[in-house]
């Protein structure tokens, strides 16, 4: 009997937007401010200038692709239609590589923050208590979560602003108002471009999250028309607040040297906004951490569950429901332990690690228009030449270059994850004579 159960359509425009907003998590320009300045050395609004710019690009692909299947499945539904289902397998494995790994990245500049408010209570008691909270919240359930995510999300937008007003304001009064228009956070004399392009791949991670949005295409009313709009919006509004945010911080704090990299904005909000600001930002940070670790591990267990239940992965660990929770118990577990690796990286490298899968998605997303471009596809063909090649092309090259660009330790970590992922594939298809099991997204 074939299930009839389908998702409700839902989600309008600013539904979509907002979820891709607060999947990505507007304060993380914060999160991540040290990490990203020192590898720019001190012109991070470039850095995050030259990513939205990939970004952008790429997001138009995703449009365009999510008009051609207005399903869910993202990039691994739309390279496995488009290109090859050994190659939507890979991409898949891809995007794993983002969501296994995203809720330690996550943990770990949470952990930083509190680390450097707290000096004397070491980092591993921070990321082991949020790794064991949020495991635990995540098998019993996470129902509340979900009602206060609109309420953070106000909150941050609060907070962020506040940030930006009152480093303008510390600007203005050690520099006068001419202080707020300068090209340092851009250009700065003596700084290869080639530290703003390094600086670049680490600011992608900022923006993990408007291609999320994708997934809710099952969900959204008048998807082939509100898709395409909600990405393009999504990752336009995303590289404004980054931009504007690192421009006006790294103004209030020229340079590169940080108290603690991975904890920079504690220190620059104790400048600009005094003890009580400081409090409030970085409470309102964690806080922020915690709700976006949790709906992290939740989305990677469901995931995992999924490929699980359609023997894409082993079905007897990850097809496997618990009895008493009804929630995806061993994966959820098993991503706490993944967690652990918080303890052995810095924000840096485990950022640079997340964006290896990120880039190796978005090409493949690019890749997809151009396949459906030159195969005559009835959708994409009559877009012309400039959606169905040149932008594509674009595209691809820049997320390639970045990919490039990223810290050289993740980048050896992600081959050797694509070697495995490729090594696996060949399990599954009997060294490629069948085709790989698909996942269906729709249950």
């Amino acid at each position: 009997m074939t299930n009839s159960v389908k998702l409700d359509r839902a989600l309008g425009l600013w539904s979509v937007v907002l979820f891709g907003l607060a999947y990505m998590t507007p304060m993380i320009v914060f999160g991540t401010f040290g990490a990203l300045a020192t590898t720019s050395q001190g012109t991070t609004a470039m850095a995050y200038l030259i990513a939205a710019g990939a970004i952008l690009l790429t997001a138009i692909s995703y449009g365009v692709m999510a008009r051609v299947y207005p399903v869910a499945g993202s990039a691994y539904t739309y390279a496995r239609k488009s290109i090859n289902p050994s190659v939507g397998f890979l991409v898949g494995w891809a995007v794993l590589l983002d969501y296994f790994f995203l809720p330690m990245v996550i943990w770990l500049i949470g952990a930083a923050y509190l680390s450097a408010a707290f000096p004397t209570i070491p980092a591993w008691i921070w990321i082991a208590g949020f790794i064991v909270l949020t495991t635990t919240v995540n098998v019993v359930g996470i129902a509340f979560a979900n009602r206060v995510n609109l309420i953070l999300m106000i909150v941050q937008f609060a907070i962020l602003l506040a940030f930006v007003l009152l480093a303008a304001r510390y600007v203005m009064a050690t520099s006068g108002p001419g202080g707020l228009v300068s090209a340092k956070p851009f250009f700065t004399a003596g700084v290869p471009f080639s530290a703003s392009i390094a600086g670049a791949a680490i600011a992608a991670y900022s923006f993990l999250g408007f291609d999320a949005v994708s997934t809710l295409t099952e969900e959204t009313k008048d998807a082939k028309r509100t898709m395409p709009r909600a990405i393009l919006i999504t990752a336009l509004a995303g590289g404004l607040i980054f931009i504007v945010s690192a421009y006006v911080t790294q103004l209030a704090h020229p340079g590169a040297t940080f108290a603690s990299v991975d904890a920079a904005a504690t220190e620059i909000a104790k400048t600009v906004g005094g003890d009580i600001f400081v409090t409030v930002f970085l409470a309102t940070l964690v806080v922020a951490q915690f709700t976006s670790g949790l709906a992290a591990q939740a989305s990677v267990g469901r995931l995992l569950y999924a490929m699980g239940r359609d023997s894409v992965l082993p079905s007897g660990f990850f097809g496997k429901l618990d009895a008493r929770w009804h929630t995806p118990l061993l994966n959820i577990v098993l991503v706490g332990f993944v967690g652990l690796l918080a303890l052995t990286m810095d924000v840096t490298t485990s950022t640079s690690f997340i964006n290896f899968g990120a880039f190796l998605a978005f090409t493949a997303v690019n890749a997809s228009v151009i396949s459906l471009y030159l195969r005559g596809d009835g959708q994409v063909k009559p877009l012309g030449p400039i959606i169905g090649i040149i932008i594509p092309t674009m595209a691809a090259v820049c997320d390639l270059f970045l990919l490039w660009n990223l810290d050289s330790n993740a980048k050896i970590l992600g081959l050797i994850w694509l070697v495995v992922g490729i090594a696996y594939l060949a399990y599954l298809t009997r060294f490629f004579q069948a085709a790989p099991p698909e996942m269906d997204f729709a249950e």
